[in-house]
């Protein structure tokens, strides 16, 4: 788990970094900075529960709201055919960038839920 975990909280780091010229870096900063605080703090053997649950929360009603808003990830399926979301982003294409935060946040909750787990099953051995 300590190479998982180092290897996610290099990931977020990256991530929160090529927000910086994203139209709303205030918002994806954080999420990606609080995924790899806590996998930087996993890797030390320091789980932290509640944190885990709060932040699935938060990035599941996130991740929810991006699914079913205008231009989001129904959009993209429906309307649009799955557009592959790896070409550029354009301004005239906002369902690519709703599609592509909508699985920033499914990694980050796969992360979160996976040390989540971890550190449960961690407690019931010790």
């Amino acid at each position: 788990m300590k190479v998982f975990n180092i290897f996610f909280c290099v990931v977020f780091i990256i991530f929160a970094g090529l927000q910086y010229n994203d139209p709303d870096p205030y918002v994806w900063m954080p999420i990606y900075l609080y995924a790899a605080t806590f996998c930087a703090l996993a890797a030390r053997h320091r789980f932290y529960r509640s944190w885990y649950i709060g932040g699935i929360l938060v990035y599941l009603a996130y991740a929810v709201y991006l699914f079913f808003t205008k231009d989001g990830v129904v959009d993209w399926m429906q309307q649009h055919q799955a557009e592959n979301i790896a070409q550029s982003m354009k301004a005239t294409k906002p369902w690519i960038e709703d599609t592509r935060e909508f699985f920033g946040l499914f990694i980050c909750i796969a992360v979160l839920g996976i040390n989540y787990v971890y550190s449960k099953r961690r407690k019931r051995n010790i």
